[in-house]
């Protein structure tokens, strides 16, 4: 199998170190992230067709500041210093970098100096970018060229051409720089010379030969939530393995309304594969009786799941493997690190127990949501499954603030159903990226006729994102709400109240257990 061209992105510790490595695969190039100080032997074995320093919140300055290896320059490949990125590549060749007399956080213009130069070739001459940096560079190393200007006479691009070493201190991108990505594009494709191999089809081809490879002859199980990561990570390993794949769907009574019916539907007859459907509803609630802190609850719902397969694998044959949907920004949001802390452990690669009995299979690792979706329209799954909204490995019991019930997920499960189905009947479904109730654990007054009531609330929360790593709320119409709130107070038994979260990614999370 030839090797797959890849764009390595060092990261200095940016919010937006994840959004270079989007913008690049959007372009078609495989990027993949690395800390900064990545071993030199792991860098060289990637044979990077180019490099990216993303930016960070230090000041090159200081004295713990993070480096640059030697062994980045050393490759000689074209290395792309962005904010601190610049910064660090300046001192490190013999630059100057000082604080600035002011700073510059947020959106400004550059004025191109070298309308030429193949990083900025047929932009106009003044950009609009978005900057925030407070050191800046005040003298370049010696054999760069001053690229574009800021509005305050700040070095915002430069070059050594002869090196192929390029700096900017604007944020390329983000949103905020319209022009950014086309800058990206200049730097992948004219001056590293990528091939843009990086296509769904080009991924299915090597995933599936490198599921052969670790698979071998043995047997496979994997666990359906429903989910589009699930159902396009059971396709891949199908693709990979064939019949030695079984699909276990487990009916946790966590679920959405209806949902069991419909995964069963879909893969057992749409798409012709192996499942086994598990009814262990009571083992989960008995696990989850009297437990209202989250973590616990996840620890917990966790560890049901994998000895229900384990038990189910046991009767099957051969089976040495379990494959799983984790997705990159799972992986990144709860693996923690220097540059990645530990966020949440309600993913897939959360709350699994340190002894397994199966080896994970995890084929959608390294992909983002938006690409796990085109993998799977590639793969031919349908597209109603592809667009379903994420659901939470735990289920609805990170939905269920307080005690899990049978009682409280059946109050939950009509009124999230209700919230969907008004979503889609507006138009509104595909918009959001997700969106579901949540039951509150307190209860408040109300008046129902001529009753004075004390009842739950349920609370509303829609998003909209492009990866999951950051999120705002969504702004649905307000008479889309009032629809759904008088729905759900009228339809469904002891709810008299019903709240909006109005709250984005960071500070909140988009589960709120």
């Amino acid at each position: 199998m030839t090797a797959r061209e890849t764009l390595v992105i060092l990261d200095y510790g940016s919010q937006y170190t994840r959004l270079i490595a989007r913008r690049v695969r959007e372009l078609r190039v495989y990027a993949e992230i690395l800390p900064w100080d990545v071993a030199s032997e792991r860098l060289t074995a990637l044979n990077p067709i180019g490099i990216i320093l993303s930016g960070g919140p230090n000041s090159v300055y200081e004295a713990a500041a993070p480096g640059l290896s030697e062994a980045v320059l050393a490759l000689g490949v074209p290395v792309l210093g962005i904010c601190y990125g610049m910064q660090l590549l300046t001192r490190a060749l013999g630059g100057e970098v000082r604080p600035g007399v002011s700073r510059e956080y947020g959106a400004t213009e550059v004025t191109v100096l070298q309308p030429q130069h193949p990083l900025l070739a047929g932009l106009p001459p003044t950009l609009q970018v978005w900057m925030s940096h407070g050191d800046q560079v005040a003298a370049m190393p010696a054999g760069f060229v001053e690229l574009a200007r800021s509005q305050s006479g700040v070095v915002a691009a430069m070059a050594d051409d002869r090196r192929r070493l390029f700096g900017l201190q604007f944020h390329p991108e983000v949103a905020h720089t319209p022009l950014g990505g086309e800058v990206l594009r200049r730097f992948l494709f004219d001056v590293c010379g990528c091939a843009g191999d990086w296509t769904p089809d080009a991924f299915i081809t090597a995933t599936t030969a490198r599921i052969r490879q670790q698979i071998g002859d043995g047997g496979v199980v994997c666990g359906l939530s429903g989910g589009v990561d699930s159902a396009v990570a059971a396709a891949l390993v199908h693709r990979a393995v064939g019949e030695r794949l079984t699909c276990i769907f487990v009916e946790t009574g966590l679920l959405r309304q209806d949902e069991a019916a419909q995964v069963e539907a879909t893969f057992r007859q749409t798409l012709g594969m192996r499942l086994v459907v598990v009814d262990a509803a009571e083992r989960f609630f008995t696990a989850l009786a009297g437990v209202t802190e989250p973590e616990q609850k996840r620890r917990l719902i966790g560890e049901q799941f994998i000895r229900v397969f384990e038990s189910e694998a046991r009767q099957l044959p051969g089976v040495r493997f379990l494959a799983q949907g984790t997705i990159y920004p799972d992986v990144i949001e709860s693996a923690g690190g220097p540059a990645a802390r530990r966020i949440k452990s309600h993913h897939n690669v959360g709350g699994l127990p340190e002894q397994m009995a199966l080896t994970l299979v995890e084929p959608l690792r390294e992909l983002f949501k938006d690409e796990v979706r085109e993998v799977g329209l590639a793969l031919g799954l349908p597209e109603e499954l592809l667009w379903r909204h994420p659901f939470p490995g735990p289920g609805l019991a990170v939905r269920i603030l307080g005690e899990v019930t049978p009682e409280r997920v059946k109050l939950l499960q009509a009124a999230d159903a209700i919230f969907l189905a008004e979503l889609r009947a507006a138009g509104y479904y595909r918009q959001t990226a997700q969106a579901f109730a949540v039951l509150l654990p307190v209860q408040s007054v109300g008046v129902m006729g001529d009753f004075r009531t004390y009842a739950d609330v349920i609370a509303l929360r829609a998003v909209t994102t492009q990866d999951f790593m950051t999120a705002d709320w969504a702004h649905l119409p307000y008479e889309l709400l009032a629809r759904v709130s008088n729905r759900i107070v009228n339809e469904v038994p002891g709810v008299n109240r019903v709240v909006y979260d109005i709250s984005s990614k960071p500070p909140a999370t988009i589960e709120w257990e």
